[in-house]
C-alpha cells in the first residue's frame, strides 16, 4: 500500500512539473512570437506608407523602390497568418518567408559592405522566428 502511494506522489509531482513546463513554453512561444510579428507587421505597414527612411534603406542597397509595396504585403500578411494560425500550411509559409526576407536583409547589409551592427537586426529577428518556429512544431504552444 505504501508503495503505491508513492507511485501516486511521484506521478503527481510530475504531472505538475510537466504542467508547470508546458505553461512557461507557452509564455515563451507567445512572448517570441507577438514581439516578431509585431515588429513586422508595423514594419509592412510602414513600408506600404512609403516611410522615407524604410524606403531610403532599401533603395540604399539597391534595389527599387516598388519593392516595398510587395514586401510591405508580405510582412503584413504573413504576421497575420502565423498570429491567427487557424491554417497551419500558411503559417509555415509565413515563417518560411520571414526566415528568407531576414536572412536576404542580412545578406544584403553584409555583400554592401554595411556595418556589422546592420546585418545583427535582421540576424536578432530571425533567431527569434526559429525560435517560435521551434516552439510551434514541437507542440508546445
Amino acid at each position: 500500500m505504501a508503495n503505491f502511494k508513492n507511485e501516486a506522489v511521484i506521478k503527481h509531482a510530475e504531472s505538475e512539473k510537466k504542467e508547470r513546463w508546458t505553461t512557461i513554453a507557452k509564455w515563451t512561444y507567445w512572448i517570441l512570437t507577438l514581439s516578431f510579428t509585431t515588429t513586422m507587421f508595423i514594419a509592412g505597414i510602414m513600408l506600404l506608407a512609403g516611410v522615407d527612411s524604410n524606403v531610403d534603406g532599401i533603395t540604399h542597397l539597391g534595389y527599387p523602390a516598388y519593392i516595398c509595396k510587395i514586401l510591405g504585403v508580405a510582412k503584413v500578411l504573413g504576421s497575420v497568418a502565423i498570429v491567427y494560425g487557424r491554417f497551419p500550411i500558411l503559417k509555415e509559409w509565413a515563417y518560411a518567408g520571414y526566415s528568407f526576407n531576414l536572412i536576404g536583409a542580412a545578406a544584403s547589409y553584409a555583400f554592401y559592405g554595411d556595418s556589422f551592427g546592420k546585418m545583427l537586426v535582421p540576424i536578432i529577428i530571425l533567431i527569434a522566428v526559429l525560435a517560435s518556429y521551434r516552439q510551434w512544431k514541437k507542440g508546445w504552444m
